[in-house]
């Protein structure tokens, strides 16, 4: 798996090849619906693996011929936890796990023996992204966006809940690790020591969320979020996701002068998942013109990675990649 050169120059190769910034897929569970599959469920876009996997890979290579350097897999909601409080066993919920990675290995498999030996392809080889959602996504309680998970919750609580799971992933042998929607100081540290823990060989990047566009959720600065991964060789990037594309810019410009890692952003489309409530609240959304407008202006501040979050589809990352590729 991965490229011949291996390790962690894989991430820094594929941003070269795609001409200084690369392109993330976009929303993954938007898109399941839109082909009808019903995902209102504790375990989110994860029941399609048990239900539908054959969606998983269509809409992977939906992505890829949209344009996407990288498709994250489909576990971002997929826990061991999870599965067990849904009555599967250990075996299944890891075999699950793998399964994300598989589909989406077989979708960029397919997709480049089809399009990577056409002569004048504007097609990067994709990479492989294991989605890891924060403990917050696991909840379903929309802690993910306040960072308050209680006084009981401390860093080995956090690193024992990301451990088993992080294994079954690299296993499977994606390219790299997604650490998603990560809302405090205390889960990126947990992320930061496991990598380092279990030794992982392949590149990582880990993203908060904000609510505010000025902190993490918890209220911490990013300034003591990004201090702690800045001192570990095992985090190629770290950024924002699932934060409304209007904070994007700023924070880019904050990433920049708090840390020397590339930076990766893919937010939503600006509407507001009320964690609660289980449902989307109207407010000002950007259209896929805004984002083929704005995603340049990202690049310029200094992001390396863009793509689009919750709400985002194969359209939006049309716009993104082509942006991208003309004014590269």
């Amino acid at each position: 798996m991965g490229f011949e050169n291996g390790g962690m120059s894989s991430l820094e190769d594929l941003i070269d090849k795609a001409g200084g910034c690369a392109v993330i897929d976009g929303g993954f569970a938007t898109q399941l619906e839109s082909h009808g599959a019903s995902i209102n469920d504790p375990l989110w876009s994860a029941l399609c693996l048990i239900k539908d996997p054959d969606l998983i890979k269509k809409v992977h290579l939906e992505y890829l011929e949209a344009g996407a350097d990288i498709l994250v897999t489909s576990s971002y909601q997929a826990t061991i936890p999870g599965f067990l409080s849904r009555g599967l066993s250990l075996e299944e919920g890891q075999s699950l796990l793998k399964k994300s990675v598989k589909l989406a290995v077989e979708a960029r498999d397919k997709f480049w023996d089809a399009k990577g030996s056409v002569p004048g392809n504007s097609y990067n080889r994709a990479l492989v992204a294991a989605s890891i959602g924060s403990y917050g996504a696991y909840l379903a309680d929309g802690s993910e966006y306040s960072g308050c998970y209680g006084p009981e919750v401390n860093l080995d609580k956090l690193k024992d809940f990301h451990r088993r799971r992080l294994q079954v992933l690299v296993e499977a042998g994606p390219d790299l690790l997604a650490f998603e929607t990560i809302p405090n100081k205390l889960e990126a540290q947990a992320c930061a020591e496991l990598l380092e823990e279990e030794n992982i060989q392949i590149p990582s990047w880990i993203c908060f969320s904000s609510v505010d566009g000025e902190n993490a959720p918890s209220g911490e600065s990013f300034m003591e979020c990004l201090d702690v991964l800045n001192k570990s060789e095992k985090v190629t990037a770290v950024g924002i996701n699932c934060a409304p594309p209007h904070f994007v810019e700023s924070l880019v410009c904050k990433f920049k002068q708090l840390t020397t890692k590339a930076i990766v952003v893919y937010p939503n489309s600006g509407e507001i998942w009320d964690g609660r409530a289980k449902k989307w609240l109207p407010s000002k959304c950007f259209g896929d013109d805004k984002f083929e407008i704005v995603a340049t202006r990202w690049r310029d501040s200094g992001a390396k990675l863009i793509g689009g979050c919750c709400r985002t589809t194969p359209a939006t990352i049309r716009a993104i990649s082509k942006a991208l590729k003309e004014r590269s």
